[in-house]
């Protein structure tokens, strides 16, 4: 059987978000920021063998977690929201849908029709 895709975000607020667009078992894991050694150990080390993708907001404080995840992750994928909708949480669901299933993600479709029309 496969394992369940693993999302890390940022925050809770990203994590009700993308529940509301998937459409199959995937595990959000909140980072709250950045991470220290202790939440690395905790937190990532059990992921270098799993399936994971990192979206986190496009600021700053995104930029830095993502940079961190890719020295720690190196098979991680990066999955990106725009610079213009900068936090994940405040990005339209049809565009977070769009990223999501361009990754191979089941999304729910109404948000990909609705992107559409």
């Amino acid at each position: 059987m496969d394992r369940p895709k693993i999302i890390l975000v940022e925050g809770k607020t990203d994590r009700v978000r993308l529940l509301q667009i998937l459409q199959e078992e995937v595990n959000i894991i909140c980072t709250y920021g950045t991470l220290s050694e202790e939440k690395l150990e905790e937190i990532i080390l059990p992921l270098q063998e799993e399936d994971v993708y990192v979206l986190v907001d496009a600021d700053y404080a995104g930029n830095k977690l993502r940079q961190q995840l890719k020295r720690e992750l190196p098979n991680a994928r990066h999955l990106y929201t725009r610079k213009m909708y900068r936090e994940v949480a405040t990005t339209p669901l049809e565009h977070l849908a769009k990223v999501l299933h361009d990754a191979h993600f089941e999304v729910n479709e109404q948000l990909l029709q609705d992107m559409e029309i």
